[in-house]
């Protein structure tokens, strides 16, 4: 066993071949014991000391979130631990005494679900090759992303913030050095650290950052996230208050936020859900005009964050997850294609269509797919590396994973999140088969690992920076290389439109 002193009280690990672990140490109070009759709501208060050692051999309680769907749950580990304590970190080191380079990642779930317990972002590998690792959790959810009249807003981005400020104060006493502090995330969790980027009262908390699959484009302005509000207050027959939503019970609150999920992403009335509509997200980081002034993607256009170096990209197929589980990717037309190229904006949706499609599979479900891909995360990427590259001191690298999944008959393909056991160097960890099928290359995991590690200790995954002169592009398949501007003429299809 290793201890550690923490500005909150001693915490006692576990150690295993060279790697120390520490799990489910709080950074901020349990909101249920603030003594506030709003504090599921409220921002987070400091953890409270206590005495004695504190036991962190194994994971802490996870967020309260409604579980994957059944088709989804089969490929994506998500454990659900109850608890009230869930505002806590996971922290891997190899030597407690050095002083490391930091990595803090943020997990995804479209900000309804995950948690850093998740088998596929243990740390140890990260460990062992001199990173110290941490993992966390942040409010999910109505709880931590509704927007209210009488309430602050970005309550996970706040708690994501407080767990960045732990680090800070905390993390030299587990060997890492707060001055060589790198985030990270993927999807919902890339899509806050482009909100951090953005963010004031994140300055000077991380020196780097890493965003898997989440640019810039995903938040929303304050009359959007108040739609929400008014749906989901509808739904519960209470008033959109900060107080009424408190007083909610908790598995109702989630019933509820389950369902509207459900219609928003069925109905699509953009008219009156525009982002939210046409993102099939209820909840982003709003620009609140305090925690988030700004868009990230307007902030990235203007220069904030500019000193900070960034590695961003996305998957090649990355909506396959979305489409192949789901059937839509079978059931799609012509007609649906075109119906969807021309909702987001594209006034001659045939002619569009011929840009997208797959010689190696030509039904309408792999056009739209790849339409998909585009708009929700590979354009967004681009136009955040194009948007440092005109006003970011540091440098912006970007990669694309394109290595198939063998699972699923092979249709799930280079899906959404399929890069994170290699990313982790966790093919070997529970669950992880599921998503990559049982013979993933462990070769390209030690690839594409190395390339974080370097970026991390260094600033530099190993490849040029991307520039509107080179727009280099790092893609990860059994066969690594370097290609400039892919998929260009698709990108130039969407300028003005995404």
């Amino acid at each position: 066993m290793t201890q550690v002193h923490t500005r909150s009280g001693i915490v006692e690990g576990t150690r295993e071949a060279g790697v120390h672990a520490f799990l489910g140490v709080p950074y901020a109070q349990a909101p249920a014991h603030t003594g506030s009759p709003t504090g599921e709501f409220d921002p987070p208060q400091p953890a409270a000391p206590w005495d004695g050692v504190r036991p962190a051999r194994s994971h802490g309680p996870t967020v309260p979130q409604y579980p994957y769907p059944p088709v989804h749950a089969e490929l994506l580990a998500n454990p659900l631990i109850p608890g009230e304590e869930y505002l806590n970190v996971n922290v891997w080191t190899p030597d407690p005494t050095a002083s490391l380079p930091v990595y803090v990642f943020i997990h995804g779930g479209a900000f309804v679900h995950g948690s850093g317990a998740v088998p596929q972002y243990d740390g140890t590998a990260f460990a062992r090759d001199g990173i110290v690792c941490v993992t966390l959790n942040y409010r999910l959810g109505a709880h931590g992303w509704l927007q209210l009249p009488d309430g602050p807003a970005n309550i996970g981005l706040r708690d994501q913030i407080a767990a960045l400020t732990w680090v800070r104060e905390n993390i030299a006493a587990f060997g890492g050095d707060p001055e060589r502090v790198t985030i990270g995330g993927e999807s919902a969790g890339a899509m806050s650290v482009g909100a951090l980027l953005a963010s004031p009262a994140a300055s000077g908390l991380f020196r780097g950052a890493i965003l898997q699959s989440g640019a810039g484009h995903h938040s929303l302005p304050p009359e959007t996230a108040h739609q929400v509000t008014l749906a989901l207050a509808e739904k519960l027959g209470i008033a959109p208050t900060r107080t009424a939503f408190a007083a909610v019970p908790q598995a109702d609150l989630l019933t509820a936020v389950k369902a509207l999920t459900v219609q928003v992403q069925t109905e699509r009335d953009v008219a009156r859900f525009r982002e939210v509509a046409a993102n099939s997200m209820l909840f982003s980081p709003t620009v609140d005009g305090e925690v988030l002034p700004t868009a990230p993607i307007t902030a990235m256009t203007t220069g904030t964050s500019a000193d900070v170096p960034v590695l961003i990209g996305t998957n090649t197929d990355e909506n396959t997850l979305f489409t192949v589980p789901s059937g839509a990717y079978e059931a799609a037309d012509t007609a649906a294609l075109h119906g969807t190229l021309r909702g987001l904006g594209f006034a001659d949706p045939e002619e569009a269509a011929a840009l997208f499609d797959d010689t190696a599979d030509p039904r309408p479900g792999a056009a739209l797919t790849a339409v998909l891909t585009d708009w929700m995360f590979r354009i967004p990427a681009v136009r955040a590396a194009e948007a440092r590259a005109a006003t970011a001191t540091s440098p912006s690298f970007m990669y694309e994973f394109a290595w198939p999944s063998g699972t699923q008959g092979g249709r799930l393909r280079a899906c959404h999140a399929l890069e994170l056991p290699f990313a982790f160097d966790t093919l070997d960890a529970e669950h992880s088969a599921a998503l990559t099928g049982p013979e993933a290359p462990q070769a390209l995991a030690d690839e594409v690992h190395a390339a974080w590690v370097s970026f991390i200790r260094d600033g530099d995954p190993g490849w040029e920076p991307y520039s509107p002169d080179h727009r280099a592009v790092e893609v990860f398949d059994l066969e690594r290389r370097t290609f400039t501007d892919p998929h260009s003429e698709r990108t130039a299809a969407w300028e003005g439109l995404r």
